[in-house]
């Protein structure tokens, strides 16, 4: 049946519009993205055969171009709807943190190291350098590899805050793992930029290990 004969309440898009995105499955969603379904298929029926297939909706979105292209129903076109769809949630998020204090929005600075670290297939160790008033002034990814007191460079990272005139600044890194704890190793880079930082005047505000989750703070455990 195609989803024109479905009842209107049931309609994924008119779904949407009455009660709100939140309110949708991963299929439903994937379905409005996908628009049309194939021979034998509606949206909803092929949406739900791509997450079957890729292993879920995270699976999906972080395919590469080859990978998304393989399966039936998406291709090349599709695939640059979806990375344009995902760049401009990255966009409105890092707004959302331009805005206000780092300090005064925690679960936008939460959202936005997600949306810029948790795809990532291998570890990158990144900084938010934040104003006086902890505004961001800008976020970059300065290391990449395993994250270790041998591969973060505290020299590089006190050259990137000056060079941003930065009075503090937000360390963070992912673990692809998925699992977010701090490990001992984390906890002693911390304490070593700390210091480093220190000496020109920029305070370390905090350290948030990505993962499949919420991302942990380790100002949180006191160890900031």
């Amino acid at each position: 049946m195609s989803i024109r004969d479905w009842p209107v309440q049931e309609r994924p898009r008119e779904k949407l519009l009455a009660h709100g995105a939140a309110t949708l499955s991963d299929a439903e969603l994937l379905a409005i993205f996908l628009r049309t379904g194939v021979a034998g298929r509606s949206a909803v029926d092929l949406a739900r055969h791509l997450l079957s297939e890729f292993g879920g909706l995270r699976q999906l979105l972080e395919a590469d171009l080859e990978g998304f292209s393989a399966h039936l129903g998406l291709g090349p076109a599709k695939y640059a709807q979806l990375q344009a769809v995902l760049e401009m949630g990255r966009r409105h998020l890092a707004a959302r943190i331009q805005r206000d204090s780092a300090l005064e929005s925690p679960q936008a600075v939460r959202d936005y190291l997600k949306a810029r670290l948790r795809h990532e297939p291998h570890e990158v160790f990144a900084c938010l350098f934040l104003d006086t008033r902890h505004r961001v002034l800008a976020f970059e990814v300065l290391f990449h590899g395993s994250i270790d007191g041998a591969s973060v460079y505290p020299r590089q990272v006190v050259k990137r805050a000056l060079a941003h005139n930065a009075a503090a600044l937000i360390l963070t890194h992912n673990h692809p793992s998925g699992v977010a704890e701090p490990s001992q190793a984390d906890r002693q880079l911390t304490q070593k930029l700390k210091e480093a930082l220190a000496l020109v005047e920029v305070r370390v505000l905090d350290h948030f290990v990505v993962g499949d989750g919420e991302p942990v703070s380790l100002a949180e455990y006191g160890w900031i």
